[in-house]
Parts: C-alpha cells; sequence; structure tokens
C-alpha cells in the first residue's frame, strides 16, 4: 500500500497543525505567571520574611532556619502540595515542639527529626489517610493551638522585656516578676512601638487607609521600629545571620530510641493536622471569592500530605525549621487574588532572593521588636470565636483541658488529655437520657431526651408504669437513636397500655421510628417531606379480603387509622371520591405531573399518582395518600410544631417576605428556603406570573395578594422564583396562549401574561437588534447563569420571565411607593429542580445575571 493512501476512510478530515514536510512544534512551552500571582507572592512575602526570622527566634533555633524553612515551603510543599493557594512554611504551631528538641537533643538532631517526620508523612500520604486526620474533634485542634499560643507569647514576654526565656511555662511565669524589676527600656520601647503599629496600621482611616492598608502589618511594625532604633542609636540585640559557610545542617539521630519514637510522632501529628486543616480553611476561603477571580480546584488532602513530607524532607536535609501550612500567609494568599500555585512557589524564589541579597538590612532588625510579633501572633491563636464555638456544642471541657495539657506538659501529652476527655464525654452523652412524666390536661406525657439505650430501660420503665391504665399517653423521643432493649420495652408496654383501653402517641426527632409496625416494614424511614409515592411502608394490601378490618392501629388516639379516615377507607368508593373532592380543592384544579416536560393538568400524564401507568403501587386512590400524609402530620410532626403554631395563632401572621413562585408541585417554597411557619406569604399561580395593572385578565388575586402583602402586611422584601422544567414556558414557546381576540380557553388567556417575556427572549440585544419587546422598550441583553451555560431555550425563557415580573411588580402602585420609600426589596431567583441549586438575581449585573447561592457557615 502507498504511504500516500489514507489508512481510514476518515483520514482526509484530519487538520493539520503544522505546515506538511516539516517537523512538528517543540513539546516545550513558554512558563508564564499571571499578574494575581505576582503580586499575592509579593504580599506573601512581605508578611513571611519577619515571621519567619520571628519563630526561628522563638524556638531557639538559627534565624537563618526560618528562612531556610520558608523557602522550602514555598518551592516544594507549593510546587507538590495538593492546595495551589495554601503557602507553607515555619508554622507557630511547631514553635513549641521544636524548642523542646532543640532544648532537649539539640539543633542537628532536630533537623534529623524533621526528616524522619517528612518520611512518616510521605507514608501516610501514600495510605491514603488524610481524610482520617480530619476526624479529630475541632476542640482539641483549637485547644492545641491555644496552648502553643499561650506559650508563645509567655515566652516572648521575656525577649519583649529584655530577658531571657526559660524552658517550661511554670518556669517563665516564677521568673516573671524578676523580669519585670530588671526589665530594659530600649527592649521594651521598640517592642511597644512594633505591637502599636501592629495594632494601628490596618486601622488608619479614609481613603489613606485604602491604600496603605494594602502593606502588610507585621512589615510595616518590624521596618518601623528597625528604623526607629536605628535612627536613635538605641543598643539592644538584633539579628545575627552567620555565614551559610558555617550553617548547621542535619545529623544522625542521637539520643534515646522511644524518645526519638515520640518526637517523630509528635511532629508528624502536629505538621499534618495544622496543614490538612490549612487545606480545609483554603478551601472555603477560595470557594467565597467572587466568581470572577478565576477557578481554583479543590485540595487533594493526600497530595497535600505528600507536598508537606517532602518538604520537610528538604528542609531537615538542608537545616530548616519544621514545615506546615501557615494560616496568616494562606489568608493573604487567597485574599490578594492567588490563582495558581505559582504564587506560593514565587513567594519562596523571592524569600531565596531576600537571604543572599539583604543579609546587610536583616541584620538590623532588634530581637525585641521580632520577639513582640511573635507574641502578638501567639495571642491571636487564643481565638475567641473558637472558645464561643466549643461553648455552643458543649465541648468548652475538652478546649480548656487540651489548652491546660499543652502549657504545662507538653503538646503531645496535652492532645492525648484532650482525645481521652472527648471520648469520655462523647461516651458521657450517649448513656445520658433524662426521661420526664407529667399530666397536663388528662394527658399524660413522657418525654425522653438523649439516646435511649438499655442503660436507661429500668428508669423508663419505672416511667412508664406511672402512666395510670386506660389514660391517653404521648411518649415524645428526643434522640437519634434506640436500641434493641429499649424498643423491647417501649413495644410491650404499648400493647399492654393498649390492650387495658388506653391511648398511645409516639412521636420524636425519628419520624421513620414506628413501634407498633409490622416486621416488614421497620426499615421505614418517612420524612415530613417524603413524596406520597415513595411512603412504600404505607401501602396496603392492593385486594385484601372481605371483611377485613384495615384500620390498622398506629399508635394514635384511641382507633386512629392509618390509611384513611374510619368508614372511607382507600378501598371504598366514597371514600375515593371524598378524597379526590379535597385533593382537587386543595390543589386548584390543576395536578402537576411529578416528572417530564408535560403540560401541567394533561390527564393521564405519566408520573401522575393515581395514574396506571405511574410508579408501582399507584393504582391505590390519591384520597389514601391524603389521609396517610396528613396522619403522618398528626403523628410526627403535630407535636413538634404545636407551640410555635400556637402562638402563630395568638400573634398572628407577621410575614417578611412576599414569595411568588409557580404553581408546579416539584417547588416547594419552604424546604428550598428553610422557612417555617409565618416566614413566607406565598402566592402561587402557572408560571409565576404578575399582570400588569389595567390589563385584562379576569383574576385580579395577584394583584389583590400584592397590595394586602405590602401595605397591610408590610413585608419587607418581595421575591419572584421561577424553576427549571416550567410547563407554563413550554406552552409559551409552543404558541399555546391564546391569540389577539380570541378568547381560547382559561389557561391559554392566562398565558398572555407571558408574552412580555417571550418578547423579551426574541430581543437580541447583543445582535443589535431594533426589535421592541411587548412592552415597546428597546432591547435588552439576555439574562444568564453564573457558573454554566443556558440548558435551552425554556431554561432561557424562564430566567427571562422573572426579570419581566420584576418589571411588572414595580408597576404596581403600592410597590412603587414602598420602593420610593425605602421599605421594600425585589429579588428575582431562579431553582434548578434537577440539580436542587437555587440561584439569585445579582443586582447590578447588566441584562441580569442568576449567580449560585454559596454555601454558609451556619455556626459563624
Amino acid at each position: 500500500m502507498s504511504a500516500c493512501v489514507p489508512a481510514r476512510a476518515d483520514s482526509a478530515r484530519i487538520k493539520h497543525v503544522h505546515p506538511p514536510h516539516s517537523p512538528p512544534p517543540g513539546g516545550s512551552r513558554r512558563f508564564r505567571v499571571a499578574g494575581a500571582d505576582v503580586s499575592a507572592a509579593v504580599a506573601v512575602f512581605l508578611i513571611a520574611l519577619p515571621l519567619s526570622l520571628g519563630i526561628a527566634l522563638a524556638t531557639g533555633a538559627p534565624l537563618q532556619a526560618g528562612l531556610v524553612a520558608a523557602a522550602v515551603g514555598g518551592i516544594v510543599a507549593g510546587r507538590i502540595g495538593g492546595c495551589p493557594l495554601q503557602v507553607s512554611g515555619p508554622a507557630a504551631g511547631l514553635t513549641v515542639v521544636t524548642a523542646d528538641l532543640i532544648q532537649r537533643y539539640g539543633w542537628r538532631t532536630t533537623c534529623a527529626i524533621t526528616v524522619l517526620a517528612g518520611l512518616a508523612q510521605l507514608g501516610l500520604g501514600c495510605l491514603r489517610v488524610a481524610r482520617s486526620a480530619l476526624a479529630v474533634s475541632p476542640a482539641i485542634v483549637h485547644g492545641m493551638l491555644a496552648g502553643i499560643g499561650v506559650t508563645i507569647a509567655v515566652a516572648q514576654l521575656h525577649i519583649v522585656l529584655g530577658g531571657t526565656p526559660q524552658s517550661s511555662v511554670p518556669d517563665n511565669l516564677v521568673a516573671l516578676p524578676a523580669q519585670l524589676a530588671n526589665l530594659h527600656p530600649a527592649d521594651l520601647a521598640v517592642s511597644v512601638l512594633t505591637l502599636t503599629l501592629l495594632l494601628l496600621w490596618p486601622r488608619i482611616p479614609g481613603r489613606a487607609g485604602q491604600v496603605l492598608g494594602r502593606l502588610p502589618a507585621a512589615l510595616i511594625a518590624v521596618a518601623g521600629a528597625t528604623a526607629v532604633a536605628a535612627l536613635t542609636g538605641l543598643i539592644l540585640p538584633k539579628v545575627d545571620l552567620p555565614s551559610w559557610s558555617s550553617h548547621a545542617l542535619a545529623a544522625l539521630p542521637d539520643g534515646p530510641v522511644l524518645g526519638l519514637v515520640a518526637a517523630v510522632l509528635t511532629t508528624t501529628l502536629v505538621c499534618s493536622v495544622q496543614s490538612l486543616l490549612g487545606a480545609v480553611a483554603v478551601d472555603k476561603l477560595v470557594a467565597a471569592r467572587p466568581a470572577q477571580a478565576g477557578h481554583v480546584k479543590r485540595s487533594d488532602l493526600d497530595r497535600e500530605l505528600l507536598g508537606q513530607g517532602a518538604a520537610n524532607i528538604v528542609s531537615g536535609s538542608l537545616g530548616g525549621l519544621p514545615v506546615a501550612g501557615v494560616a496568616v500567609r494562606s489568608s493573604a494568599n487567597v485574599a490578594a487574588g492567588a490563582v495558581s500555585r505559582n504564587s506560593t512557589m514565587l513567594h519562596g524564589v523571592l524569600v531565596v532572593i531576600a537571604t543572599l541579597l539583604l543579609v546587610p538590612a536583616l541584620e538590623l532588625i532588634p530581637l525585641a521588636s521580632l520577639a513582640a510579633l511573635v507574641m502578638a501572633v501567639g495571642l491571636k491563636m487564643v481565638s475567641l470565636n473558637h472558645i464561643r464555638t466549643v461553648t455552643r456544642h458543649r465541648e468548652v471541657l475538652v478546649y480548656a483541658v487540651t489548652t491546660g495539657g499543652v502549657v504545662f506538659l507538653g503538646v503531645l501529652e496535652g492532645v492525648a488529655l484532650g482525645i481521652a476527655v472527648a471520648v469520655g464525654v462523647a461516651l458521657h452523652r450517649l448513656t445520658r437520657t433524662r426521661i420526664t412524666h407529667h399530666e397536663a390536661e388528662g394527658v399524660h406525657h413522657v418525654h425522653v431526651r438523649g439516646q435511649l439505650t438499655f442503660l436507661a430501660v429500668p428508669r423508663l420503665s419505672r416511667l412508664l408504669h406511672q402512666v395510670p391504665q386506660g389514660a391517653d399517653a404521648v411518649v415524645e423521643l428526643d434522640g437519634s437513636f434506640m436500641d434493641h432493649a429499649a424498643y423491647e420495652t417501649l413495644q410491650d408496654w404499648q400493647k399492654t397500655h393498649t390492650a387495658q383501653g388506653g391511648s398511645v402517641d409516639i412521636s420524636g426527632r425519628r419520624p421513620g421510628t414506628r413501634i407498633s409496625e409490622p416486621a416488614e416494614t421497620e426499615g421505614c424511614r418517612c420524612r415530613p417531606w417524603t413524596p406520597w409515592r415513595n411512603h412504600q411502608c404505607d401501602r396496603p394490601p392492593a385486594a385484601p379480603p372481605p371483611g377485613t378490618d384495615r384500620q390498622a392501629t398506629t399508635g394514635g388516639p384511641r382507633g386512629r387509622s392509618r390509611s384513611g379516615p374510619v368508614g372511607k377507607g382507600p378501598g371504598t368508593a366514597s371514600g375515593t371520591a371524598a378524597a379526590e373532592t379535597a385533593v382537587h380543592k386543595t390543589t386548584g384544579g390543576t395536578t402537576a405531573p411529578a416528572t417530564g416536560p408535560s403540560t401541567p393538568g394533561a390527564p393521564g400524564a405519566p408520573g401522575t399518582p393515581g395514574t396506571p401507568d405511574g410508579p408501582a403501587g399507584s393504582a391505590r386512590p390519591a384520597g389514601g395518600e391524603l389521609a396517610r400524609g396528613i396522619s403522618a402530620f398528626h403523628r410526627n410532626t403535630a407535636p413538634l410544631m404545636r407551640r410555635e403554631l400556637a402562638r402563630l395563632a395568638r400573634e398572628g401572621q407577621q410575614p417578611s417576605q412576599l414569595f411568588l413562585t409557580c404553581a408546579d408541585s416539584r417547588v416547594v417554597t419552604s424546604m428550598i428556603t428553610s422557612s417555617g411557619p409565618g416566614d413566607l406569604f406565598v402566592v402561587r399561580n402557572v408560571g409565576n406570573f404578575v399582570p400588569l395593572p389595567g390589563q385584562e385578565s379576569g383574576d385580579d388575586s395577584v394583584a389583590a395578594a400584592i397590595e394586602y402583602a405590602v401595605d397591610v402586611l408590610k413585608v419587607r422584601s418581595l421575591t419572584v422564583c421561577g424553576h427549571s422544567g416550567c410547563g407554563a414556558m413550554q406552552a409559551l414557546l409552543g404558541a399555546g396562549h391564546a391569540g389577539p381576540g380570541d378568547r381560547g380557553t382559561p389557561l391559554q388567556r392566562w398565558l398572555r401574561h407571558g408574552l412580555p417575556s417571550l418578547d423579551r427572549v426574541h430581543a437580541d440585544a447583543d445582535a443589535g437588534s431594533d426589535a421592541a419587546d411587548h412592552t415597546g422598550s428597546r432591547p435588552r441583553p439576555r439574562p444568564r447563569l453564573a457558573g454554566r451555560g443556558i440548558a435551552d431555550a425554556a431554561e432561557q425563557l424562564c430566567l427571562a420571565n422573572v426579570v419581566q415580573q420584576l418589571e411588572h411588580l414595580r408597576a404596581h402602585a403600592s410597590v412603587a411607593r414602598a420602593l420610593r420609600s425605602g421599605d421594600l426589596e425585589l429579588h428575582g431567583m431562579y431553582f434548578d429542580v434537577g440539580e436542587a441549586q437555587s440561584y439569585l438575581l445579582a443586582q447590578d449585573a447588566e441584562g441580569g445575571v442568576f449567580e449560585l447561592v454559596p454555601g454558609i457557615d451556619l455556626t459563624a
């Protein structure tokens, strides 16, 4: 076969990316660094330089060791690590560990321990156990950091006062009075100046503060104190960087084997946990940035552990401090707009350049200034926000014990104590169960708070038997776990009490826990929001024998039926007709299909409950579903909501929002907004339309609801919510509306209110079209979704419809008055049903950009 004949029939369509008969371009590409990465690297470098020297001073290591660790952490961990924007280097959290190692084994052995810790991190990364490190309680981690911060602050206080720190916190506290009596004014003055600049620099007011605030406060504090000390000729200890030719490198470890193993484990634990938690925190900071800041991949924690291990091996081999992810530098990197790992690596290169070219300038820095800087960092590690968080979650004991253990015993001992206390607290919570009994209006209430295990069975049995025979009883289970012994005790008592003429209503946080269920339904996990068609556990047999009593007891008060009202079960014709009438009245006479793009209200649409071609078992009448749903509400939800609903009944409704959305059955307003009774004043119609005032519609209900909500209820916000797969939008695209002068059906006449939205989509502003919309206004750019493209024409119309209906709202007199007075806000929202994602309309974007609602820390 000739070489000129193509081997494949379609090979002629292959496009050559280089001229024929010439070699392809070389594989090497030009290395480029984004401008945002350059500016971020400079900002991080200016913070890292003084902090690295200060941390080396606090540990008692050679000051050059801090610069080595900063450079290696930036270049090696930045290149290999799994968190692109995390900046690694000498961390304040490692200060106490490193200082103890240097004092016990010497500097060169400490470097060898750092290398061994890096090898251990490489092993852990290869085993892919990074996620398991996050199982440590945050109270233990925060307590460890707080203890380290206290240790750092107490030790550096001696240098601030012109003295020398001792080896432990108790020794430093004992020596503090003598140090105060013999303080050095020059050291104290430089330290106070450093702390003053550090505190006041970010608080400069006005436009000058916005410009100057871009410079790191740490750099300004140290540079300012250095300049004042040099200009005034103060005599005090300063930074001493010996020649690199005399720099000490790692040596073979020398010491007891068990002590060295404990030292390696401690270093590995602190470095790994701090780095992994820092990577998770960086992911949260990146996610909170605006979308235009650039996309950054989420952290690969196992790769991050490998990167930290490699950095520790290199740093220890070159005579540097242990390396870990640093929160201060990482936060500055994200805030400066970094978009890739190039910023972290470039900051390491800048540290190398500074250590080679700026030695004379670095040797002018007073040690007291660095000590004051590190002392401030240590005090910040005792976070009041962390204390509030652990107090709110009832873990303050774990936090306090860990902090105290680290301060007075050491890091490894403190963490071990914290873990032991955390385990003890968890076991105590598991076994601590409060059971109370009281009578109200003739009903006996037994309230179980906590986990119901065999340890609580004697108390449970004693209180249950205090309920008189034949009395009405309510058992409230306020917990998430019940073991078999407690289950049998409760079940036996319920059967006995019911047989003696009493009634039992069991409710609690686990709606699926039903004591009197048949064996085949014990695994049910129905919730108040579970769709009717998924209530498999509630479905009765398809064809019960004649005369069979289908009113199975559910544990409700006196003969409550599982499957329907007494005498009107779903198997009877009268029950079916009555229930279907109730459904018709409840939904306004329309029944939307559960799935698919079919037009709402289409009879027999696939997936519609009650139709023969629906899901298995859906041939049963809808009345049974409604009755079972109401019964489930009475049994599971009503006991939890009764007090709140009683308050609303007394005080009346005071909603803060008018929420106008489509009548589609898949849009559950309370669920997608996490709202409760009394929060939303909801208006629903086909297509979430707001007819313009004065237009012929034959229905003023929407305008009446708007007027009532704004003028009477004084709502502060109006939201128009569209959704994906809207049948009204599909009908508009298919010309399902009535034409001019054509009466049509009520649905076709109603869809006329969507014509302005349709015209908005057809107007092509980008192409300079002169087409005007239905109201005669100029063309506008099409609304869009931030972060992804538009799926189809129906979704484009849904977005345009939300924007258009907001314009219609502004035309209503009550809304216009409230907007002018500043008492009302308008919002647009789009809900993607398939993705369960909500998008909010940005207020300042031209044409309308719907942005994905970001995650919010609910504990902050």
